[in-house]
């Protein structure tokens, strides 16, 4: 049985560390801001995260780079090359055409190569909401599965992958076409904080709001109430918009309803966080499905 890769992309939003740690080949994703073009958050020549939120805040807006389908092809092809199959663990097809464009690329790569397999699975999610997914299909190889008893696993435990959002500035929501333009200046006069999840489709939606920051943060917590699986969780992820204190506050708040003692807290990177803005929480864990209550 041949060894096989963990692919993933810079929209997992995992740690650099963790990406080394556990061997796995990440692709990233370019930006364009200041009239320059960076790979992504790594680019040795980009600006530090902060910098590049502090950029925001003062009214810059970047434009994201989709991973190209020969880039894709490329970096399958050269693992393929090396003798390894590959599991790429994709950002969702509802917010990205990155995921549909890799499916066509790792036909095409075994087509050239009829002895590998290159599959491709569609996390339907976004930021560590996908890289919790990631962490699953890492747990499942080092426990000795297979690639396609991995792949299967993870298709059949993705809509258990929970992901809810705020964010603190409306227009940012409303540049990338989320909000009407008339709901982001309302809302910010009047200080409403939306809380989004990403849905069954791996779409980014609404699904309520709340009036404050505290609030809009406390809500994210009271969402994990409804579904948080307890013996599936080993591990709570939080990631953010250059605002550390406040994916804290959440952890601690996970920690004081449900004893959780592990979390893993980073950046929502450029690419994600040129969408959501500087001031962005999320809250991600494993739960019993994704749908919303009516």
């Amino acid at each position: 049985m041949r060894d096989y890769v963990i692919l993933i992309d810079e929209d997992s939003d995992l740690p650099l560390s963790y990406v080394k740690h556990n061997e796995l080949t990440m692709m990233p994703m370019g930006y364009i801001l200041d009239d320059k073009e960076f790979s992504g958050y790594d680019d040795p020549n980009g600006y530090p995260i902060s910098e590049f939120y502090d950029k925001l805040r003062n009214g810059a807006s970047p434009k994201t780079i989709a991973i190209s389908p020969a880039y894709l092809k490329e970096t399958m092809e050269r693992l393929v090359k090396e003798g390894k199959d590959v599991l790429y663990v994709a950002f969702s097809s509802g917010l990205s055409s990155t995921c549909n464009n890799a499916k066509l690329m790792a036909e095409e790569v075994m087509q050239d190569y009829p002895e590998a397999k290159v599959l491709v699975i569609d996390s339907l999610n976004a930021s560590l909401g996908e890289g919790l997914l990631v962490n699953y299909a890492v747990t499942l190889k080092k426990e000795g599965k297979s690639i396609l008893e991995n792949a299967a696993a993870l298709e059949a435990e993705r809509d258990n992958f929970c992901s809810y959002f705020t964010v603190d500035d409306l227009h940012f929501l409303h540049k990338g076409g989320r909000v009407s333009k008339t709901t982001a200046v309302v809302g910010s006069v009047l200080g409403i904080k939306p809380i989004l999840h990403v849905d069954e489709q791996g779409k980014l939606v609404a699904i309520g709001k709340v009036r404050g920051r505290k609030q809009s943060l406390d809500g994210l917590v009271k969402k994990m109430e409804e579904k948080f699986v307890p013996e599936k969780n080993k591990v709570v992820y939080i990631s953010h918009g250059d605002c550390e204190d406040d994916a804290k506050y959440v952890a601690d708040q996970v920690k004081k309803k449900f004893g959780m003692k592990s979390f893993l807290i980073n950046f929502i990177g450029t690419s994600i966080g040129s969408h959501s803005g500087p001031g962005t929480v999320a809250l991600f864990f494993v739960g019993n499905g994704k749908a919303e209550k009516n």
